[in-house]
């Protein structure tokens, strides 16, 4: 084991694998073989105390902590750090490098973001940079309007822990957001 994998709560290899099975388990001829991918997965989100679900409003899979669950049920007073989740899209690329473009080029956007217009615009283009990447793997200028009312209306009030400020300011940060990233060339 590298010593990076050893610092990390969930070693990306795992993720990558219970991506993969989730996929498999979709692709399933019947439903037993699906059942195996989804218990191959089980048990290696176990040797981690992780667990899987898939959110289905927005094809994600989602990785967290089987501490913030209650008889299957996650309970929000349980979750100190969301960053401890770990989220997939299953509607976007599988190309890990198409990804990592996409998030290369909306941090740029971010920091454009907080150099120009500072706090709390740089949390909420953080926040709207990840949604887009994470649940559709897109650059932030591609939302389309639905997108960015879901990330208002039900993806940042509960994902994005956001203080007043943030909430009072988010409908410009996205906006700011977008000006930001007209103005970066096309890559």
């Amino acid at each position: 084991m590298g010593k990076e994998e050893e610092t990390e709560e969930l070693p990306e290899r795992v993720v990558d694998e219970a991506e993969r099975l989730t996929r498999l388990a979709r692709e399933a001829v019947g439903e037993a073989e699906a059942e195996a991918y989804r218990e191959d997965r089980s048990e290696r989100l176990a040797e981690h105390e992780f667990t899987a679900r898939v959110r289905e409003p927005d094809d994600t899979l989602v990785l967290h902590p089987e501490e913030w669950l209650e008889d299957g049920v996650v309970r929000i007073e349980r979750i100190e750090d969301t960053s401890r989740a770990v989220e997939r899209t299953l509607s976007g690329p599988e190309d890990p490098d198409d990804w990592a473009a996409v998030e290369a080029h909306n941090a740029a956007v971010v920091e454009r973001v907080a150099a120009e217009h500072g706090e709390p615009h740089r949390a909420n283009a953080r926040a709207f940079a990840d949604f887009m990447g994470n649940h559709y793997a897109k650059r932030v200028e591609d939302a389309t309007a639905d997108e960015v009312a879901e990330f208002l209306e039900e993806y940042f009030p509960r994902n994005a822990w956001p203080s007043e400020e943030q909430r009072d300011a988010v409908t410009a940060s996205v906006r700011l957001v977008t000006e930001s990233a007209d103005d970066f060339p096309p890559s």
